[in-house]
């Protein structure tokens, strides 16, 4: 039997190809064993071909949400960095002494998968409501920026808001700033952040400068020997503004310095650093 079944095997077949542009018969001989492992190896090759297309699909399916989950952890991990930032500057801020240390310390130069979403939705509520804060803080640091401080020169103070008597004409008269004498050529420096909106000769009040400050509040710093800045220029608290003279109507060099709020005049001496020197 088996010498019969290997006779079978090892029998010669002949296949005939016609082709349709030729009248010529090709003819190929080969034994039935060959032809059996051919068509073994070419189901073979076929389920191959098949498995890998498979898999490589299976891999593009597999990468695409290895990235979406990729994604959604780096964007995790930034916001929890910018939480634990924004919670290391509160407590650098609120652990200062004084109201004026916190708002000059503060530097705002101004971010199965249901489980991921709701933990994302509840970190973004607590950054906005971290933003709300650090809103409200620039703000209030904006406002103190803008409210006059200091001195704005070296000097002393010679003449006092209110009445008084007119140092060249006599008479009272209601004195709607305060006279800060100082050396001639001394620096006369911005009380606060501002732009400044007038910079040229005032007639009795000389070399005059008004910065603007926002919130109300302005300016005035005259009898200047010589203005250093100009319309527009956009002054910091500290600045230099001017140097000291005695120009227009004036005994002396000296500053006559003025803060209005709301379009009205108010006593400077209220804004000055440790009252009178």
């Amino acid at each position: 039997m088996w010498l019969r079944l290997l006779k079978k095997l090892f029998t010669s077949v002949t296949i005939m190809f016609v082709p349709h542009s030729s009248s010529r018969t090709l003819r190929v001989s080969a034994p039935v064993v060959a032809l059996l492992t051919i068509s073994l190896l070419s189901v073979t090759g076929a389920y191959y071909v098949y498995s890998v297309t498979v898999d490589a699909f299976k891999y593009k399916e597999t990468k695409k949400e290895l990235d979406y989950y990729t994604g959604q952890f780096s964007e995790l991990q930034s916001t929890i960095s910018a939480l634990k930032v924004a919670e290391a500057e509160f407590g650098r801020l609120f652990s200062m002494d004084s109201r004026e240390d916190v708002l000059e310390g503060l530097n705002f130069s101004d971010s199965g998968a249901l489980d991921m979403e709701v933990l994302r939705l509840q970190i973004n509520k607590t950054i906005d409501n971290v933003g709300e804060i650090k809103d409200y803080l620039s703000e209030q640091r904006d406002l103190y920026m803008a409210t006059p401080k200091g001195w704005p020169v070296n000097g002393w103070l010679s003449s006092k808001y209110g009445y008084r008597k007119h140092p060249l004409r006599g008479g009272r008269d209601f004195h709607t700033g305060v006279d800060i004498s100082a050396n001639p050529g001394s620096k006369i420096e911005a009380t606060a952040d501002g732009i400044v909106s007038f910079s040229g000769w005032s007639g009795a009040n000389g070399r005059l400068i008004a910065v603007e400050h926002g919130f109300g509040f302005r300016s005035f710093y005259a009898h200047n020997k010589k203005n250093v800045v100009k319309v527009g220029d956009v002054v910091q608290r500290g600045d230099l503004l001017a140097y000291v003279g005695s120009t227009g109507s004036s005994t002396g060099p000296h500053v006559h310095y003025e803060v209005w709020k709301d379009s009205k005049p108010v006593n400077p001496k209220t804004y000055l650093k440790e009252g009178d020197r």
